[in-house]
């Protein structure tokens, strides 16, 4: 991920509130769920994408920061959920998710209900232990989801 989201002023409680019903019931779901998997309580990063958890990473080409384990990007009738190793490491599970779509390192679903949950969790649980596994020695040098497959 080339651009970092940087932490939001605003609070998560304002921002949920913010968003339609649905939209917010689901964040809620995606929520419990991430929070459960991370330990960590949700950021509200830029425009409104909800972090959890971080890690550092610094690249040969002196970019260095910090960004999120795991989020995800509640909007009306698309939720983007961020998987910072890349979606192309599971493909067999996003065969068995349901209707989605995905690019790099984004999985794009319009509705929860579209999807299995348990699916969706295993894919989050995954992705969150592969990359604490890889920032536990020091910062990650690369970005993930490019060099992975």
């Amino acid at each position: 991920m080339d651009n970092i989201p940087a932490q939001n002023s605003g609070s998560v409680e304002d921002y949920l509130a913010s968003l339609d019903e649905q939209t917010r019931k689901e964040s809620h779901v995606l929520i419990e769920m991430m929070q459960r998997i991370s330990g960590h309580e949700p950021k509200l990063l830029n425009v409104g994408t909800l972090g959890f958890d971080t890690y550092h990473y610094k690249y040969d080409s002196g970019r260095e920061g910090d960004s999120h384990v795991l989020g995800f990007y509640p909007r009306k009738g698309k939720i983007t959920v961020y998987l910072m190793d890349g979606t192309a490491r599971y493909s067999e599970l996003l065969a068995k998710l349901g209707r989605h779509t995905t690019t790099g390192y984004c999985v794009y679903i319009k509705r929860l209900s579209d999807v299995e949950l348990p699916i969706l969790e295993q894919i989050v649980q995954q992705s969150y232990e592969y990359i604490k596994s890889l920032s536990q020695d020091g910062p990650i040098d690369r970005i993930i989801w490019q060099t992975e497959k």
